[in-house]
């Protein structure tokens, strides 16, 4: 598969419902949490396959709902 620039991978993750703008994913590249991506001179490039990745990583469990949590005595 073609590497594919930010807007497009922020296309892509939009198409999987994983809605992130260019701006989100530049951010998470300085800040880190975000998908892996090639730097190829100035320009960056995103796989598709790294893309789905990070988002099967991003999965996480249900959080219980307040009304099963214990009650704290006052």
């Amino acid at each position: 598969m073609p590497l594919l620039n930010p807007k497009q991978a922020s296309r892509y993750l939009l198409e999987k419902g994983v809605p992130r703008s260019p701006v989100t994913l530049r951010n998470l590249r300085v800040k880190g949490g975000g998908p892996h991506f090639r730097k190829l001179g100035n320009s960056v490039y995103y796989e598709p396959e790294l893309l789905d990745e990070w988002i099967n990583g991003r999965l996480t469990a249900p959080v219980a709902s307040t009304s099963a949590l214990p009650s704290r005595a006052t």
